[in-house]
């Protein structure tokens, strides 16, 4: 709870409210004091002592934190329910409106000094600015929750943990993401802190950047843990996401109509949630797993899909990785200057700091539209900047793929020292794809 206010203000504040319901001082001390005690808080000479604040709040028909800090009664209620209002219109796809009425809310709890309040409010304006692709804000606001969430509980700080690592993943710092996770993974499962919300949710985010880093045995390690932990959770949206996030983990392993399965459960949750950003992932991660499988007319439906409905909800960064898939289904089914086109389009909204993943993925997939247009300076020229940001990344997997793509084109022309560099970079993040390089496992939850 906030400090109490000095005892001239809250003096101040008794005698305007004792006027305000026309009582006499000894009428507001009665039974338990005298009218001159209450003469001398409203002067503000005494501290009143809690007991005598409860005293003269009842009288009065408010609450004690009225008089001892000014705060309107049922005020955090209240804010907490228009905090659940703006969580609905961001799980709308609506972030720049939601963003708008966070700041707001955040305002006024930190005027009254509602400190989780205010933590929940910047954990949403964090949130929003994710789904707009503003990864130092977002990183910015996690920050800040975590702080106003220091003197809570672990689990109680994981989503703002959480949200923080979401905004290097998404900025290309893997390692760094995947740090946070799992150091907070150790902790938990270490102190006993097994709270199934928590770990579900930093489990399921883990799952991304493992994949990306080439490290599949801990991304099928934590699928399976969320898979264990989704029964004792009570969050429908976390569950939901968990789905979402598993379903590359069995895609992986071949595993393609469980994958799709457990796509179509986080749908019909998302569906019933009406979250409109995470449906339209969903649509995104269901193109891939057609791709995957050579259902190219699903997989470009589905993509679509998501990126009309990613478009709707102004989520610049996610649709523009949306579009990167796209391209490859386009270029698979033949059309390749279309899908030159898309790439050439969303190219701008990725950097080594925001999206370095999908970057390297466009500049990959127009080198290979290149090469096939025998345009091999081109190629090369997309091959070395992709391969510039996933070494910035650590995306051991898809730099070993990069570097046999280099290599077979430099080869092609000619340049076989150069080649065989670039094959031995390529064994060397085949031969450590991220599982040798992250240290130490976490500390496993009691399953």
């Amino acid at each position: 709870m906030r400090k109490r206010d000095d005892p001239a203000v809250i003096g101040r504040r008794v005698q305007k409210l004792r006027t305000q319901r026309g009582l006499t001082q000894r009428q507001l001390a009665e039974p338990a004091y005298t009218p001159a005690y209450i003469s001398t808080v409203e002067a503000g000479r005494v501290r009143a002592s809690d007991e005598a604040l409860r005293h003269i709040a009842g009288r009065l028909g408010v609450a004690y934190e009225e008089l001892a800090v000014g705060r309107p009664a049922h005020l955090a209620t209240d804010l907490r329910l228009r905090l659940t209002g703006a969580q609905r219109v961001l799980a709308d796809g609506r972030a720049e409106e939601a963003a708008v009425q966070y700041a707001r809310l955040l305002a006024e709890a930190e005027g009254h000094g509602l400190g989780c309040e205010q933590a929940t409010a910047l954990l949403g304006l964090g949130e929003c600015a994710l789904e707009t692709g503003e990864l130092t804000p977002a990183r910015q606001y996690f920050e800040r929750a975590e702080a106003c969430l220091a003197d809570e509980s672990l689990p109680v700080r994981v989503p703002a943990v959480r949200g923080r690592a979401v905004s290097h993943y998404l900025a290309g710092e893997l390692r760094y993401a995947v740090y946070l996770l799992e150091s907070t993974l150790d902790e938990l499962n270490r102190g006993g802190l097994h709270d199934p919300d928590a770990l579900l949710l930093l489990y399921a985010s883990a799952i991304g950047p493992y994949m990306d880093m080439g490290a599949h045995a801990r991304a099928a390690q934590a699928a399976e843990f969320a898979l264990a932990l989704a029964p004792q959770a009570g969050d429908p949206a976390l569950i939901a996401r968990m789905h979402r996030s598993v379903a590359r983990t069995l895609i992986a392993e071949g595993r393609v109509a469980e994958a799709d399965a457990s796509l179509a459960k986080a749908a019909e949750l998302y569906r019933q949630l009406q979250l409109r950003t995470e449906l339209a992932n969903c649509h995104w991660m269901r193109g891939y797993v057609r791709a995957q499988n050579g259902e190219l007319d699903g997989a470009e439906a589905e993509l679509r899909q998501a990126q009309a409905m990613l478009a709707e909800s102004r989520a610049a960064l996610y649709r523009s990785q949306v579009a990167v898939e796209l391209a490859d289904v386009l270029h698979r089914r033949g059309k390749s200057a279309e899908a030159a086109e898309l790439l050439r389009g969303v190219l701008g909204d990725f950097s080594s700091e925001r999206g370095a993943v999908h970057a390297a993925a466009a500049h990959r997939l127009l080198g290979i539209i290149a090469e096939d247009a025998r345009d091999g300076e081109a190629a090369e020229e997309h091959y070395v900047r992709a391969l510039s940001l996933l070494e910035r990344a650590g995306a051991a997997g898809d730099l070993a793929d990069l570097c046999r793509l280099l290599g077979d084109l430099l080869r092609r022309t000619g340049r076989i020292e150069a080649a065989l560099d670039a094959y031995r970079t390529g064994l060397g993040h085949r031969t450590t794809p991220g599982t040798t390089t992250l240290g130490p496992a976490p500390a496993q939850p009691p399953l």
